[in-house]
């Protein structure tokens, strides 16, 4: 009778990681469906311009000031880290090409999504769940005005278009800092650092970081739709679903740059 009635503490685990998998496996079904909704809205008419250039404002120009100080604090720490290891190694005169590798591949486009993240994929969550909490997207529904064509497919347009002209901006004033402190403080000949930067960089360095900052910029604004889209329970329900875009977003900003430096690599 003592083993029977055990049984049940046993199996406790076990049904508890089942409930998490068939859990996790739902979110990710949900969220696949949400995104190819909001992809085909993004691709068919009709379109709501201004919309688009609203959230291209917001997304975008709005960003430059965080992205900038990030990226150019960036550059110069990256400048000054790489210059103390290379010393030890005598290989000082190798940092304006890791500056400018690094800035253009990984922590250009990586940064500037991660400031996306928590100040843009935040404020769609909370935009778009006080819509919910107060019943706007069913008044829309109610108006014959799909929200996804209205809500979710110009954010995750102006994301994708915004992100990549941000990494841009990012890797300029990134390796600007770089230059910055390797000029003013470490002695480095102004016009060798740029001659030497533009040399080793290739085409493929630059436009590989797009492409991340691309998948970055749709991630920033699925995961705010989604959250947003989703959130229950008035204004705690906001709350939650607020921290649960940054989050899900900077997860999968990690993942995501990881599968694509594999990919990116490997060819």
């Amino acid at each position: 009778m003592a083993s029977i009635a055990a049984v049940p503490t046993v199996l406790n685990p076990i049904r508890s990681l089942g409930r998490s998998t068939l859990a996790a496996l739902r979110l990710i079904g949900a969220v696949g469906v949400f995104a190819l909704r909001g992809v085909a809205a993004m691709l068919t008419p009709p379109w709501f311009a201004g919309q688009l250039l609203r959230q291209l404002a917001a997304i975008g120009f709005f960003s430059l000031p965080v992205v900038g100080l990030t990226a150019i604090f960036t550059g110069a720490a990256l400048g000054l880290n790489i210059y103390t290891g290379g010393g030890r190694f005598n290989a000082e005169q190798v940092m304006p090409q890791i500056v400018a590798l690094g800035i253009t591949r990984e922590l250009g486009p990586v940064l500037a999504a991660l400031m996306l993240a928590g100040r843009v994929s935040a404020a769609i969550a909370a935009e778009i769940g006080a819509m919910r909490a107060t019943e706007q997207i069913d008044a829309m529904r109610t108006l014959s005005t799909d929200p996804f064509r209205y809500l979710v497919a110009p954010r995750l347009a102006a994301a994708v278009m915004a992100l990549p002209l941000l990494t841009v901006v990012a890797d300029l004033i990134g390796v600007a800092g770089g230059w910055l402190i390797a000029v003013r403080i470490l002695g480095f000949n102004p016009t060798v650092y740029i001659r030497n930067t533009a040399a080793f960089l290739q085409p493929s360095d630059v436009i590989s970081g797009l492409i991340k900052a691309s998948v970055f910029g749709f991630i920033v604004a699925l995961m705010g739709c989604y959250h947003g889209y989703t959130a229950k329970g008035g204004a705690r329900g906001v709350g939650r679903a607020t921290t649960h875009a940054v989050v899900s977003s900077a997860i999968l900003i990690f993942a995501s740059d990881y599968l694509l430096t594999t990919v990116f690599a490997g060819a």
